[in-house]
């Protein structure tokens, strides 16, 4: 199954976030955060988004979102530092990409597929 990172600037976001996903998703999908700082100030770090992919990696690779442009850089920079080719960043809005990526993981989809329905989320109305 596919996993699912969070990543924001927010500890509490991320983890807000993984929660709402994981309870449309169910308890089958690995859904990890990476949020704040490790002296619990606003920003991201490095070494909790390489532990985050590292927890969701089931094997069948690892979709992750990020809130705001540091926080793309980060991720940037850790999937630089990766040899292999199954973690994907996506280019989607953080709370619509991250459910529309849970709901389609906890249906057992392949990564293209969850990555497709993460970024399609862009383009959903509300009203």
């Amino acid at each position: 199954m596919v996993g699912i990172v969070v990543v924001s600037h927010s500890s509490e976001l991320a983890a807000g976030l993984a929660d709402l996903a994981g309870q449309m998703a169910g308890p089958e999908v690995r859904i990890e955060h990476a949020g704040g700082t490790g002296d619990g100030t606003l920003g991201t770090d490095e070494g909790r988004v390489r532990d985050a992919i590292r927890r969701a990696d089931g094997g069948d690779g690892v979709v992750v979102l990020g809130d705001l442009g540091s926080a793309i850089l980060t991720i940037r920079h850790v999937l630089e530092s990766r040899v292999n080719n199954h973690v994907t960043l996506i280019d989607a809005p953080i709370v619509e990409g991250t459910v529309a990526a849970a709901v389609m993981a906890s249906a057992g989809s392949s990564l293209e597929d969850v990555v497709s329905a993460a970024e399609e989320a862009r383009s959903v109305r509300k009203l």
